[in-house]
């Protein structure tokens, strides 16, 4: 099981925790939404939860809820900027067996 960060995504994150000035990692979380079934979400973490597993990748804390490990196993998490305005998160799961057109969802 595994959950990673490339070193861009992990440097930006680190960067990011610093600015907000608290935290302990990044949690990686999935919803219901779109036409292809779940979206990827990501929020700092302040406190670790009881049902949490805990990735450390380059330097950063990943923390998943355990019901969503077999969603989320093997996810590598990159940081990506195209251009001098866009920027984004990008997500290589080996798990997903579709995405809808938009690129905004997945279904496993």
């Amino acid at each position: 099981m595994s959950i990673t960060l490339t070193k861009a995504a992990a440097s930006h994150v680190r960067e990011m925790l610093l600015q907000r000035g608290h935290g302990i990692g990044l949690r990686l979380t999935t919803r219901n939404a779109g036409c292809s079934g779940y979206s990827y979400v990501l929020d700092y973490v302040d406190a670790e939860n009881s049902t949490d597993r805990i990735f450390l990748s380059n330097g950063i804390n990943i923390f998943i809820n355990k019901q969503e490990s077999l969603l989320l196993d093997g996810t590598e998490i990159d940081y990506t900027r195209c251009g001098d305005i866009n920027m984004n998160f990008e997500f290589h799961n080996p798990n997903v067996k579709d995405v809808c057109g938009c690129g905004e969802s997945f279904n496993i």
